[in-house]
């Protein structure tokens, strides 16, 4: 509403000198000179271009650099604590640490959110490329080749986490396609995709399902409650086995109807979440999806994968098909290797990948060939540990979701967490 003006206002008006206009600068061509008032010649200043913000490609190529020129990426979605926790909040103590954490290079949450930031792009670009018909290794692919571009891969110092899964139907885990894999992707199958990305070890560890058909869209919807479950339960002190308890009741509560038959949803209970250390994706602890007595607590600053996995069968996998997934030991023992390509291989191993995972692609992509007798044999000497398909039974679907969880000293950061995890299809219909 407008105000009118008081009498002396307006007369603070009149006798207020008139304000000369400042005068816009023009562009002048570089090096053209323009006389002065004094009849002197000066150089016009020549406005500057605005850059253009730097937008992500299709297919994702562009460097989180050039998206994030500051170095400061994205928060995940904060949680505050919750019952004896909740005082960590607002504790001066508590941000302390925080602030010191932050300062630590060796702790500092950037690097975890700089590799969740590549996850959330590239598998949103995944989401939208992934349809039947396609090859596994053509998804694969896709997905390694976004995930190298965007984290700007360079040697241990950040890349590739670990080799992207893509299991199928009743494979629940650790499948990726090797060389010559014909696989192709159907309409009627349900599609796990587990990808990783690492900055100087920090990795984090995410998945999510697909499926074309609404009939297992329920087994899906049980097994993303059941790892936001976990994740609202998840926190400092809390007990693992409290965290077990609520994905299980969680993923039991729902039901399948499949060719009129109503199937219970099973958590499957030889499958975990677990803790995470640098460079190294099994940290210790393990968050098992079912009750169990395991006391053993969460602590601060620690780093975990929220990690279910539900079954319309008994609920148990066996390790079943040809083997993609290895991994260096971390402590693994000092042996005595007679084969020269064991020792060659080991030392390929040891400079391209450390102790983070790798896959029989990621061989031939580093230049190994005909590597095969000296791979078993680093893992029948106990220095490589190999980690075949999971599968249930023929005819059972299985589903995944994660999310990664960072137990801070005034809150908890889910850091994965994104606006793409929707349930079921690739896109709307």
């Amino acid at each position: 509403m407008p105000v009118e003006a008081k009498p002396e206002e307006e007369l603070e008006k009149k006798e207020a000198p008139p304000q000369e206009e400042e005068e816009e600068e023009e562009e002048d061509e570089p090096g053209v000179l323009t006389p002065g008032a004094d009849g002197a010649k000066k150089k016009k200043k020549k406005k500057k271009p605005k850059k253009k913000k730097a937008t992500q490609s299709d297919p994702p190529r562009v460097g989180l650099s050039k998206l994030f020129p500051s170095g400061v990426y994205p928060t995940g979605e904060i949680c505050e604590y919750k019952d004896n926790n909740s005082w960590r909040t607002t504790s001066e103590e508590k941000r302390y640490d925080e602030r010191m954490a932050m300062e630590d290079p060796e702790v500092t949450y950037n690097n975890i959110r700089r590799a969740a930031e590549v996850h959330r792009q590239v598998r949103q670009a995944a989401r939208k490329f992934i349809n039947p018909g396609q090859s596994m290794t053509e998804i694969a692919e896709y997905i390694e080749n976004g995930t190298r571009a965007l984290v700007e891969e360079n040697g241990l110092e950040c890349g590739i986490g670990f080799p992207t899964g893509l299991s199928l139907n009743n494979c629940a885990a650790h499948y990726s396609p090797n060389a010559g894999d014909t696989i192709v992707l159907k309409q009627e199958d349900v599609l796990k995709v587990d990808f990783g990305v690492h900055v100087k070890g920090r990795i984090v560890d995410s998945a999510f399902t697909l499926t074309w058909d609404h009939t297992y869209e329920k087994l899906l919807e049980a097994v993303q409650a059941a790892t936001n479950a976990g994740v609202r339960e998840a926190g400092i002190d809390v007990r693992l086995c409290d965290v077990s308890a609520a994905i299980q009741e969680t993923m039991e509560s729902y039901e399948v109807e499949v060719g009129g038959k109503i199937l219970p949803v099973k958590p499957i209970a030889n499958l975990s979440g677990h803790s995470i250390n640098r460079y190294q994706i099994h940290g210790g602890k393990s968050v098992q999806l079912v009750k169990n007595n395991d006391q053993t607590k969460m602590e601060e600053g620690e780093y975990f994968a929220i990690e279910t996995f539900g079954s319309t069968g008994r609920g148990h996998v066996v390790e079943e098909g040809e083997c993609s997934h290895y991994a260096k030991v971390a402590d693994a023992p000092h042996v005595p290797l007679r084969l020269t390509s064991a020792k060659s291989l080991l030392k390929t191993i040891n400079k391209e990948f450390g102790t983070l995972p790798f896959c029989r692609r990621y061989l031939d992509r580093v230049g190994e060939s005909k590597y095969l007798l000296a791979l078993n044999n680093l893992v029948n000497q106990g220095i490589v540990r190999d980690y075949p398909p999971l599968c249930e039974a023929k005819g059972v679907m299985t589903a995944q979701f994660e999310h990664m969880i960072l137990l801070r000293p005034t809150v908890k950061e889910v850091v994965s967490r994104g606006n793409d995890y929707r349930l079921g299809r690739t896109r709307d219909r």
